[in-house]
């Protein structure tokens, strides 16, 4: 059973503030074991991806059969359900149309020193993304990881994905050819991570790595970074239902367990104002859980790192929202709206009853590629933005050097650099 909390209680802060912080993962330290990993990666390239695949995937790697390669796509999709098929264009059109408008525009103007100041916006040039294998295949999580990159002008996109079997998942192959993606190889982990960052045999180092997958790529990416940029380091998945005693309980259940049925270590939380119906969901919590393929995962979840926390009037929950900092936001109310307006901290809000978080994961089109453990308090979920660069433009003529340069030449003298001074100064002599 999930914990229970009601503000009304003395030691509610306390409680709140502990629950809030509680680690989520097991806590195995894999780092050791990754740097191992790109460490030799770096050094012997393509070998040492062929002697991890093997040993973690149980995959012979050869140079023959690391890339993906067109036929093999065609093939893999003409054994598609054709209404999956028209279901993954459905989706990848409106991720593709809600990307688009996310694309800043440049800008150049001439301020009153006649100054010539502005911005430019260019691509990264090439993105590497990652895709689960085996059991968690998800074609949804490339459209969204690949199509973001392409409507942001990327020219070269290169996925990686394990294949402990040595094949892929129809669908992920059909979803990378329709979000663009150039280059797809049979590898993953933390090898797969290092082969896009540093390069390996034919894989070409990238730019940007991102895309999600369990501890030894997350941990791969975050000793990546730095050397490439990377989307995040995500944890595991989380949502918050704010609901009233107006909505199914049969719905919030469900939508509560939307997001633990991902993983032991995910969260889900409802904050009502009603008991009753707080005491409703719970059962149909209960009865969805034995009646689920994915009870054991789904359970572990609802019953280790999750919550019912009841308010005295659902005017307190935009303050709980906001230090929880939840990945998903439900408003199931009348008026989500007067409650989101006082949101601040959230990877993504989903206003009213009838907008499951589930429409999100695959069909709405902003990207489900969102903030967990409270990164949301500071961090945004996937977007253009993720593989584009802002260049500043500067321009000055004689004039205009004259105006500002002085300045400038003062500020480096405060700060000891005379050569800074001086390349400012020697201009201003007539």
């Amino acid at each position: 059973m999930a914990q229970r909390l009601n503000n009304t209680d003395i030691d509610f802060n306390a409680r709140f503030d502990a629950f809030i912080m509680q680690p989520r993962e097991d806590g195995e330290d894999v780092s050791a074991v990754v740097r191992d990993i790109i460490k030799a990666v770096r050094a012997d390239g393509l070998a040492a991806v062929k002697k991890y695949t093997e040993q973690f995937d149980g995959f012979a790697l050869t140079d023959e059969n690391i890339s993906v390669s067109a036929d093999e796509i065609a093939r893999a999709e003409a054994t598609c359900d054709a209404d999956d098929l028209a279901a993954l264009d459905f989706a990848a059109s409106r991720i593709r149309s809600y990307h688009e408008k996310q694309m800043p525009r440049d800008e150049r103007y001439n301020d009153d020193a006649g100054v010539t100041l502005g911005w430019r916006w260019t691509p990264v040039d090439a993105a590497g993304l990652y895709a689960p294998g085996g059991r968690a295949a998800y074609p949804s999580s490339v459209l969204m990881n690949a199509i973001p990159a392409k409507v942001a002008g990327v020219s070269r996109l290169a996925m990686v994905s394990p294949t402990p079997a040595g094949e892929m998942n129809p669908l992920v192959l059909a979803a990378a050819k329709r979000s663009g993606v150039t280059e797809i190889y049979r590898i993953g982990g933390a090898q797969g991570v290092a082969a896009l960052a540093f390069g390996a045999g034919p894989i070409s180092p990238v730019d940007v790595i991102a895309g999600p997958g369990n501890q030894y790529v997350a941990e791969a990416k975050r000793q990546v970074f730095g050397f490439v940029g990377i989307d995040s380091v995500a944890g595991p998945s989380e949502i918050l239902v704010v609901a009233d005693a107006q909505c199914n309980p049969d719905w919030i259940a469900a939508d509560l367990l939307s997001q633990a049925e991902h993983d032991p270590s995910s969260q889900s939380i409802l904050i009502t104002d009603n008991e009753s119906f707080a005491n409703r969901v719970a059962a149909a919590v209960d009865a969805q859980l034995a009646a689920s393929p994915r009870t054991d995962i789904a359970g572990a979840a609802w019953r280790n790192n999750s919550a019912i926390i009841i308010v005295t009037s659902l005017d307190d929950a935009p303050a709980l929202v906001n230090k929880i900092a939840p990945e998903h936001l439900e408003l199931a109310v009348a008026d989500p709206e007067a409650i989101a307006k006082d949101i601040r901290h959230a990877g993504a809000i989903f206003l009213g009853r009838h907008t499951p978080e589930a429409v999100g994961d695959y069909v709405a089109g902003p990207d489900h590629v969102l903030p967990t453990a409270r990164a949301a308090r500071y961090a945004s979920g996937l977007s253009v933005m993720d593989f584009l660069k802002r260049t500043s433009i500067i321009g000055c003529d004689e004039a205009a050097l004259a105006k500002i340069g002085p300045a400038a030449a003062r500020l480096a003298d405060a700060e000891g650099l005379p050569s800074h001074a001086a390349s400012v100064r020697v201009r201003l002599k007539k």
